[in-house]
């Protein structure tokens, strides 16, 4: 099995012709303009992988884990710009990064791979004054057999590497909403897993995810990949 890692808010970058969009520039350092800790997260495991890929521009900017047609592609400060400035985005940063991804896994099924998907992403661990009952969620379509065990395994290892972790399957957010893996799914029906890893971000300080929580996952995703 070929392990595919990516990361679509690894980061809050503005391109200078846009940034003129961003008055308050202070909304890029928040949970809002990109996912806290994930690009750390995600080099942590690059060592375990076949194909990498992320992405350093702000979700505000546009939002690579959304399909074009959704209405969340585009945020509050880009979703009014001229319609020929919205084609540029999606040609300069979005479809790149995108095609470049699925052509690979494309790549792989051809040859009679399976392709085991990570998306790695974290979570605000406060929303709307609700506070997440969560450290790792694990975000996949139920009615995918393989996508359910593998999740079953990952909980298991998981624990094994520190028992006080809570794991949630389809938390906080559900694996079938729009997203990149759900896109992906429907383009490779067979020998394709796709799995959205979510981060609780109380385990980041400067950015940086707290070293311990980091070698759980990497050594339970190391001793599924040496079991397959």
């Amino acid at each position: 099995m070929k392990l595919v890692l990516t990361c679509e808010h690894g980061g809050n970058e503005i391109p200078y012709a846009y940034i003129k969009y961003f008055k308050n520039k202070a909304i890029l350092e928040t949970h809002r303009g990109y996912d806290l800790g994930a690009l750390d997260m995600f080099q942590t495991l690059v060592p375990l992988c076949d194909a990498t890929y992320f992405s350093t521009i702000s979700r505000l900017l546009v939002e690579l884990n959304r399909s074009l047609h959704h209405k969340n592609l585009f945020s509050e400060f880009t979703k009014n710009i001229s319609q020929s400035e919205k084609t540029e985005i999606i040609q300069t940063y979005y479809l790149p990064y995108r095609t470049a991804v699925e052509n690979n896994i494309q790549r792989y099924i051809a040859k009679g791979e399976a392709v085991l998907h990570l998306s790695i992403h974290s979570f605000t661990s406060v929303l709307n004054s609700v506070e997440r009952n969560c450290d790792i969620g694990l975000l996949y379509d139920s009615s995918k057999k393989p996508e359910q065990q593998f999740c079953k395994d990952f909980k298991a290892e998981l624990k094994k590497q520190n028992s006080n972790l809570k794991v949630r399957f389809n938390y906080p957010y559900l694996g079938k909403a729009d997203g990149f893996t759900t896109y992906l799914r429907k383009q490779f029906s067979d020998n394709y897993i796709g799995i959205e890893i979510e981060v609780n971000q109380k385990f980041t300080n400067e950015n940086k995810i707290d070293l311990a929580f980091k070698n759980a996952i990497f050594k339970a995703i190391h001793c599924i990949k040496s079991k397959s």
